[in-house]
């Protein structure tokens, strides 16, 4: 089977990785940026083109949300099965008259961190059994984790992920900021932050819970909000520690 990616940036570089790393081929890396494509081309040993999309079986688009039904236009081919990287799009997204599928890695990539690409769960739709089984088997090559979803279901997935990661990601960079108003190092709080990722793998993260908002302890939560100078930060202090009220309310 003649697989070409499509993309240069984080997700096509980790996935055109994985797949090198399963000893599984691909035919060509395809996109607008040359120099990142060059790099990946590089590094991976994959033919590139900015200019010429080759002839394949599967073509695995991997680029912004924004960009997919532009790009998926490009693809002329009609026998052949077209995938999406998406969390947040339908699979009809896909402007062409081919075989449409979603072909979405639950994870946040920068291609300056390595990861280990068997705990990465795959979600797989596609528009018939022969399609998903292609795509199922290739996912399973990658990784140990692999399930079916629809688009509804994806939607969900994605929200999920944002709640997780994005808005816990923010909350870090928001951290950091406080740290480094008082020169104070933020290596020192990767510790805690370790802990209470690791603490849920094991409970719950609404038994995971400690704080002064889940205490009810208001002479701490007042002079917390004094020290907050930042507008966001302190609309951030004061939605966060409602929310947590609310949830352990009894």
């Amino acid at each position: 089977m003649k697989i070409v990616i499509i993309g240069s940036g984080n997700v096509a570089y980790h996935l055109t990785k994985a797949f090198c790393q399963n000893k599984i081929a691909i035919s060509q890396i395809f996109g607008r940026n040359e120099k990142d494509l060059k790099e990946i081309s590089r590094e991976f040993n994959v033919p590139f083109s900015t200019e010429n999309l080759e002839k394949a079986d599967l073509y695995i688009i991997a680029v912004k949300d924004e960009s997919v039904e532009e790009v998926s236009r490009q693809i002329t081919v009609k026998d052949c099965l077209v995938a999406h990287t998406s969390g947040s799009l339908e699979k009809e997204k896909l402007d062409g008259k081919y075989r449409k599928a979603s072909f979405y890695p639950l994870q946040t990539f920068s291609k300056t961190k390595d990861l280990d690409y068997k705990k990465i769960p795959f979600f797989i739709e596609a528009e018939n059994n022969q399609d998903f089984e292609i795509l199922n088997n290739l996912a399973q090559k990658i990784s140990t984790k692999v399930l079916e979803s629809n688009f509804e279901q994806r939607k969900f997935i994605h929200l999920t992920a944002v709640f997780a990661c994005n808005f816990t990601n923010h909350l870090f960079a928001k951290a950091k900021e406080i740290s480094d108003s008082q020169n104070i190092p933020f290596d020192y709080f990767l510790p805690l932050i370790d802990e209470t990722v690791e603490k849920i793998h094991h409970i719950s993260p609404k038994e995971a819970q400690t704080g002064p908002a889940i205490r009810e302890d208001e002479k701490v939560l007042r002079s917390h909000e004094i020290l907050l100078a930042d507008k966001d930060a302190k609309s951030i202090f004061d939605v966060m520690n409602i929310s947590i009220k609310s949830m352990y309310k009894k």
